[in-house]
């Protein structure tokens, strides 16, 4: 039985950012045997009042040409296939749509910190992050290397963590990478900074159980996002991944305040994750 293809999502607006964000798909569509997907949200609350259907119809082949174009340039640049698809409609509900409809298994979308004419930051980038039943790379910085050699970790005692560390690994194993695990301590409770400092040799051991190269950093400061960002930075971090949701037992896919502050002053790419629900209750090496 063949298996089901993989395939990424790359939110185009022919923006800098967002072939940005295009370029840094190429690996990880090579690797992952993915197919691309080129998806132009044309969003209607923008457009001009006084347009008439046939000017709207000439500037949605206009757009259609230059994505397929596009597209076409990435498959002789990079060896994959592409596709392209051009929608109308709100940016986050499209991209969801397409999410769904394609079963897509990775968004790559280039964000620029604000929100501006062309944009996928803001409310925009944070309700896709949020509500995409996939992981979400958001790619702000300008320049970054083609591989990706160190992933930035950050741990708490949030449940979510097994998961994340689980991630990481299968992004590490892709990629030859080294996971940096990183902890911000903002407390001198001894009974808090212990239970972290347990949590982390322990999954410290069990990265370095799955053949993979490991480091631990323990920080002190106030602002968890600065520092964790900091870091990230200082050790020329290739991608920070997060976990997105912080309460298994909410109804609504919830972003911390430290995530989202991670996801917008970020240069490094972030990889933002949804932990999925948990069927069964067997305990992992990470549960005490």
């Amino acid at each position: 039985m063949a298996q089901p293809k993989n395939h990424i999502l790359v939110p185009i607006d022919f923006s800098e950012q967002s072939l940005i964000a295009l370029g840094q798909s190429y690996n990880l569509a090579r690797l992952n045997r993915a197919d691309l997907t080129l998806i132009h949200i044309i969003d209607e609350s923008f457009h001009l009042p006084f347009m008439g259907k046939k000017e709207d119809k000439s500037m949605e082949k206009k757009i259609q040409k230059e994505l397929d174009k596009l597209a076409s340039e990435t498959t002789k640049t990079a060896g994959i296939k592409v596709n392209t698809m051009v929608t109308r409609g709100k940016i986050y509900e499209e991209i969801q749509k397409a999410v769904k409809k394609l079963k897509v298994s990775l968004i790559i979308m280039g964000t620029n910190g604000s929100v501006g004419f062309k944009r996928f930051i803001g409310s925009n980038a944070l309700r896709v992050i949020r509500e995409a039943s996939c992981p979400v790379i958001t790619i702000k910085g300008k320049k970054h290397r083609a591989g990706c050699k160190h992933i930035v970790l950050p741990l708490d005692l949030q449940k979510e963590t097994k998961e994340k560390v689980h991630n990481a690994i299968e992004f590490s194993k892709l990629f030859g990478s080294t996971i940096d695990l990183v902890s911000v301590l903002t407390t001198d409770d001894e009974f808090i900074v212990n239970k972290l400092k347990r949590q982390m040799h322990q999954v410290h051991e069990y990265i370095l159980e799955q053949n993979i190269p490991c480091t631990v950093e323990f920080l002190h400061g106030d602002d968890v996002a600065e520092e964790v960002v900091k870091y990230a930075k200082r050790i020329k971090a290739d991608i920070i991944m997060v976990m997105t949701q912080s309460e298994m037992d909410w109804s609504d896919m919830f972003i911390s305040s430290a995530t989202q502050d991670i996801i917008n002053s970020s240069d490094i790419p972030v990889l933002s994750v949804h932990p999925k629900e948990k069927k069964d209750t067997t305990l992992t090496p990470f549960e005490y």
